[in-house]
């Protein structure tokens, strides 16, 4: 069905770049990525982590003893924090240059990877801090090797050439895209991910299904992305719920990374647009409010306007929450609630009022969506248009429940 939504003659990008060890104890393979780095001439690294889990989950005993064996001395910033801000940046490419690293190893979900992405990048440009990069004061064409241990199944930033950083002091959360920042290597390994509470297996495996959402219904998408869609949330739908039952069940762990993994290939290819642009200035704002549950809060609300323009695709990707949509335009109102009670189903309920926004408040949000460096190229993809009115009916509708 969704096929019809496609112009054949629309010539497509298709991109999937990163060598990517996945499956149970796919950690090992640091000691081979290790050998190659060193023989690479790299005997240096920083890497970049949060406070606990790099080491609570067990990764970093494997790879503390691969980069002994293979004499690549480390520094380890371990400061960075969700939503990681320039400052994280700035303080960590400091540290980078002082010690002369050569490549950056990140351990954790998208957080610390996005910092080590933008990190890479500075140790490439010794001149530059996190600021130009982020307001877009230059065009970075080269970086750091990178090798992303992956904590989470969401964020897909392992196998994409995307990273998202703070600038604080504006209440700006951009997006960047480079082909240099692509991870060299990216380690998804289940059994790393089994001690993510409740709350993060929800946030970060909606995270996954909004990328796919968006990447297939935006006006760049193509067949691949489209695909990729469908199965992602297909698994989702069926291994969340097994996650959060039982969070040691590794093969619920294991297709929900495989979800988030493909998750990050779409919208490399397909792109993102409406409910990442207006989720960031929210957690922008509120720098504690989870990426993943500003995306769901924001998701029905999305589906509601943009289901008009691609009502055969959504139709299709969404079938594993609803079966029997026809890809008729009059299903748009029953295609929003039905994905917020799904939400509700897997334990998120929340609506932009329990976090402390109102009405007051949507003009200042809509203005960060057109001033936050990126995001209204987002909105140029989107398939229902760039207009103000559209990303105010979306911040409305997502106040309280549809």
């Amino acid at each position: 069905m969704w096929e019809k939504d496609i112009n054949i003659n629309d010539i497509r990008e298709i991109r999937t770049r990163t060598s990517v060890f996945f499956g149970v104890g796919a950690i090992k393979k640091i000691n081979d990525i290790a050998s190659d780095l060193k023989s690479k001439g790299i005997d240096k690294v920083i890497v970049m982590s949060g406070k606990n889990a790099y080491k609570a989950t067990g990764a970093w005993d494997y790879v503390e003893k691969a980069l002994r064996e293979n004499s690549i001395g480390y520094v380890n910033y371990d400061q960075v924090t969700p939503n990681p801000t320039t400052l994280h940046v700035n303080e960590a490419a400091k540290l980078a240059r002082d010690f002369k690293a050569k490549a950056v190893i990140a351990i954790g979900g998208g957080s610390p990877t996005d910092a080590g992405k933008s990190v890479a990048i500075l140790m490439q440009y010794p001149d530059k801090n996190a600021n130009d990069i982020y307001e877009f004061k230059f065009v970075p064409e080269k970086a750091a090797p990178i090798v992303s241990i992956n904590l989470t199944h969401g964020t897909g930033t392992e196998t994409n050439r995307f990273a998202v950083v703070t600038v604080p002091e504006k209440d700006f959360k951009p997006a960047i895209a480079y082909d240099c920042i692509y991870p060299m290597y990216a380690i998804d390994d289940p059994q790393l991910m089994t001690k993510l509470s409740p709350k993060q297996t929800r946030y970060v495996s909606i995270d996954a299904v909004n990328h796919v959402i968006e990447a297939a219904t935006s006006t760049v998408t193509s067949p691949y992305a489209v695909t990729l869609a469908r199965e992602v949330i297909a698994d989702v739908v069926k291994y969340l719920p097994k996650a959060l039952e039982n969070p040691d069940d590794l093969e619920a762990r294991y297709y929900l990374a495989y979800a988030a993994m493909m998750g990050g290939v779409c919208f490399d290819n397909g792109l993102l647009h409406y409910t990442h642009a207006l989720e960031h200035p929210l957690s922008a704002v509120k720098h504690e409010l989870s990426h993943g549950l500003g995306l769901a809060i924001l998701l029905p609300a999305v589906i509601k306007v943009i289901y008009k323009d691609k009502a055969n695709i959504l139709a299709d990707i969404l079938s594993p929450i609803i079966p029997n949509l026809k890809g008729d335009i009059s299903e748009a109102d029953m295609a929003a609630k039905a994905v917020q009670d799904w939400l509700v189903s897997v334990g998120v309920p929340e609506k932009l009022m329990d976090q402390g926004f109102c009405e007051n408040d949507v003009d200042k949000l809509t203005d960060l969506v057109y001033q936050t460096p990126s995001l209204s190229g987002l909105l140029d993809i989107a398939p229902s248009g760039n207009s103000r009115e559209i990303v105010k009916e979306i911040y409305i509708n997502s106040l309280k429940s549809l």
